[in-house]
């Protein structure tokens, strides 16, 4: 799947292409979806809410706060906090003020996601997404006993999903590792315990004490609610990086990189999931997590139309496009999280590079 310099340079302006089209076309239509977007997700959790107050209409009342978070966290925080929609000059819809329920501090969110992550996808030791420090995801990440809890880490991971994306940016495998100090992380401290306080008194304190005897049962809600978000978001990210077939990339063959090459990095370093409207709504538009990196400032809704010239562009030039159903994708991740907690056959710690041992966030 190697391309010539010509050919990728020749890729890289029809990428480029599609990206200037899609901005161009940018109008009411795009504003209008965000906008019954974040009515819909509004309903829902005031829905939510309202049904705790009727013990019986408990499972509804979870369900509805359920799809509450995980359209504020998919569809709106995460896409408008990557800018798609600030051509609109909505304050509400600005990724500068956007605030996402959620304990990780947007701030921090969008210097790791944003541009650590999208500047350095699936680049090993730039890229820290690629196990988040605590799982081993790529063969070429040195293998040490620790990772033989790697289905654990990834089981609990996917529990506290937000709470492990909070503390991404503390980065305390490199701190364990000695190369980063404790002083470094004292910027980030007040941030992330602001956002803890107040998630944890709006989601445990104040809405169940609103509802009176029904404290317990209201509390218990919005834990299942951040639980279901956590584990769906978990799932969606983790198919869209880590199934068989995407490709890692070393420091040295990035360097002096082209536009075309870094299409052609983000396009192998992602995988797509088959699905619905409904589906793909639900994910964010993630389930095009292929075209996300390609146009990460582009709002999601245009990805389904794009998708279907970026695979006709991939086949003219061999290139694979990892695509499949969440099953298949959700298979392939969790086979890989098993196997990599193994030593690679090819090799063994004692010809490996020796790495410090990573602890969980």
């Amino acid at each position: 799947m190697k391309l010539t310099k010509e050919e990728l340079d020749r890729f890289g302006e029809e990428m480029d292409a599609i990206r200037r089209r899609v901005l161009d076309d940018l109008g009411e239509e795009d504003a209008a979806y965000i906008r019954n977007v974040v009515k819909t997700q509004r309903a829902f959790e005031v829905a939510g809410r309202a049904l705790f107050y009727l013990p019986p209409a408990w499972p509804l009342a979870v369900a509805s706060l359920s799809i509450s978070k995980i359209l504020d966290n998919m569809e709106i925080g995460h896409n408008v906090m990557h800018g798609q929609y600030d051509w609109m000059g909505d304050p509400a819809l600005s990724s500068r003020m956007y605030e996402w329920d959620n304990v990780c501090p947007s701030e921090q969110w969008k210097y790791s996601h944003n541009y650590i992550h999208h500047t350095y996808t699936n680049i090993l030791g730039k890229d820290r997404d690629i196990g988040y420090g605590i799982l081993r995801m790529d063969e070429d990440q040195p293998w040490h006993p620790y990772y033989l809890g790697n289905p654990v880490y990834a089981f609990l991971l996917m529990v506290f999903f937000e709470w492990g994306v909070a503390m991404h940016d503390l980065e305390v495998e490199n701190i364990v590792a000695g190369r980063r100090k404790m002083s470094e992380n004292k910027a980030l401290h007040a941030g992330i315990m602001r956002k803890v306080k107040r998630q944890a008194l709006k989601d445990y304190v104040l809405f169940p004490a609103l509802t009176g005897p029904l404290f317990p049962m209201t509390l218990a809600g919005n834990a299942t609610a951040n639980l279901v978000r956590n584990i769906w978001a978990f799932n969606i990210i983790f198919c869209g990086h880590f199934p068989a077939g995407v490709a890692t990339f070393s420091q040295e063959e990035c360097e002096d990189e082209s536009r075309g090459q870094w299409y052609y990095r983000q396009l192998l370093g992602s995988a797509n999931i088959t699905g619905g409207k409904l589906f793909h709504l639900m994910t964010g538009n993630l389930s095009h997590q292929i075209e996300h990196h390609l146009f990460p400032d582009l709002p999601a809704r245009r990805y389904p139309e794009i998708a279907i010239e970026v695979r006709e562009i991939c086949e003219r030039y061999g290139l694979a496009y990892n695509t499949g159903p969440l099953r298949k994708q959700l298979g392939s991740v969790a086979a890989k999280i098993c196997r990599l907690a193994l030593p690679d056959r090819r090799r063994t710690t004692s010809d490996a590079p020796v790495a410090a041992e990573p602890v969980a966030a």
